[in-house]
């Protein structure tokens, strides 16, 4: 009933899976369904809501990431990290979480699923280090623009990008934004069967 209801929702986007990206994303909706009983790591309970709430709003992302290193800052339990890693196979996503229950969800997942191009990490994102260039630090319901840009500011360099997921175009965070940080683009994005606004909001340091 997954597979179908994925097949359905696929072919509203012009995302192309293989078969086997397919089955890893029912697998992973499975493995949270399962988990979500006893570590209560998200909200959304149902299975089939949450692969338009969860799986299609991540994957929309994926055509608007060109590089191929990311950090996922407050995955929880690895969204988008996951499902991007899943859709983008030669793309390599750290997933940082400072909650240890979600970590072990994420290495859970990674060993499940033979994900090689995700490493979880547990600690404070204020702590992190990334141990090669990252392309962009990636934010999904984690924080305002400017905590994520104050927060995560030492992840990258000039020429990596901070990339939030938001709902409704964040017009007053967007006047707020710390000096030395610019607007370089905002994406609407179209999930089908989920009838809210998306935007993918992209600055870069000045």
């Amino acid at each position: 009933m997954l597979q179908q209801q994925l097949t359905t929702l696929l072919a509203q986007t012009n995302i192309a899976l293989t078969e086997k990206q397919q089955q890893q994303l029912v697998r992973y909706v499975e493995l949270l369904t399962k988990w979500n009983k006893a570590y209560n790591l998200t909200s959304v309970r149902l299975p089939e809501e949450m692969m338009v709430k969860h799986i299609m709003d991540s994957l929309v992302v994926a055509p608007h990431l060109p590089g191929h290193h990311y950090i996922d800052v407050g995955t929880g339990p690895g969204l988008p990290g996951i499902v991007l890693a899943i859709a983008l196979p030669n793309t390599h996503f750290v997933l940082l979480d400072s909650l240890g229950k979600r970590v072990r969800f994420l290495m859970h997942i990674k060993h499940e699923l033979g994900l090689d191009n995700v490493t979880p990490v547990q600690s404070r994102v204020e702590e992190y280090q990334p141990s090669v260039k990252l392309d962009g630090v990636l934010s999904r319901a984690f924080a305002s623009l400017q905590d994520m840009v104050d927060w995560c500011g030492h992840l990258i360099d000039h020429s990596g990008k901070f990339i939030a997921l938001k709902g409704v175009f964040p017009s007053e965070e967007l006047e707020s934004l710390p000096t030395g940080v610019k607007f370089e683009q905002k994406i609407a994005l179209e999930v089908p069967n989920l009838d809210a606004q998306r935007h993918l909001i992209i600055l870069s340091k000045d």
